[in-house]
């Protein structure tokens, strides 16, 4: 979605601040003991209180409101009955649309203490999305996304998962321009226009490369070779001054 007008940033940043409540919330509750599937009951109706549909359900027919990833998952859990524990690392990802506008939002959250490695990775992470929002500004390449990200990623000693990539957003929750890189390129000679919406969400790893479905689903996705990854995203505006951040709560 390229933005044109006041009433379309407007419209994103109500859908942005609903994502982003949401996840926050989720976050907030998690505790020992409960399962995913509880933990993404409490999404679903935040996203419902708000007038929100998700995204995943209303687009792909999800299996849940709101996509759960634990440990060895990256992306696209299922919620079910698994129990989260102390220790885990809990990747929550929120997407929804209301009046036609799609928002996406996600992080990584540590129930309770987890190990100095995990700490860091998760600290660089967030790091490294925010490096990567930074690139985003009018006429910029849309590949010095990936090369800033890159650059940090490589000084700091972690992989990049190299085929999941930011999106279009906007009107729908994949849009142009697909496969927006967040690790380097050589081949992407494509700019960002003015008022362009698209997420920024590099994952983060201690030696994974690409993620890659298991056995028990067709959803969820793991680390090859098997590592800690990290993710956290969110939905930007490219304008000449730089980014505007929609998935902010508030």
């Amino acid at each position: 979605m390229t933005i044109t007008h006041q009433d379309e940033l407007d419209g994103l940043r109500e859908i942005g601040r609903i994502v982003a409540n949401t996840m926050h919330a989720m976050a907030k509750a998690m505790e020992p003991g409960m399962t995913t599937k509880e933990l993404d009951q409490l999404g679903g109706a935040l996203l419902e209180r708000e007038g929100a549909l998700s995204a995943p359900q209303t687009t792909y027919d999800f299996p849940g409101a709101t996509c759960i990833s634990v440990n060895e998952e990256i992306a696209h859990g299922i919620p079910g009955s698994r129990v989260l524990v102390e220790g885990d690392l809990v990747n929550i990802d929120v997407s929804a649309s209301k009046n036609s506008y799609f928002a996406d939002t996600g992080a990584t959250f540590r129930l309770g203490a987890v190990d100095a490695r995990l700490e860091t990775l998760c600290r660089d992470g967030k790091r490294a999305t925010e490096i990567g929002i930074a690139q985003v500004r009018s006429n910029k390449p849309l590949a010095d996304i990936g090369k800033a990200i890159g650059r940090f990623a490589e000084r700091r000693g972690y992989t990049l998962i190299r085929n999941l990539a930011s999106h279009g957003v906007g009107r729908s929750l994949h849009e142009y321009p697909e496969e927006i890189a967040t690790w380097p390129t050589r081949n992407d000679r494509r700019r960002i226009n003015r008022g362009l919406v698209l997420t920024v969400e590099p994952f983060l790893s201690c030696g994974g490369l690409w993620a890659m479905h298991g056995d028990d689903d067709v959803w969820t996705l793991h680390a090859e070779p098997s590592a800690p990854v990290v993710q956290y995203e969110h939905t930007v505006v490219a304008t000449d001054r730089g980014p505007i951040v929609v998935t902010l709560p508030g």
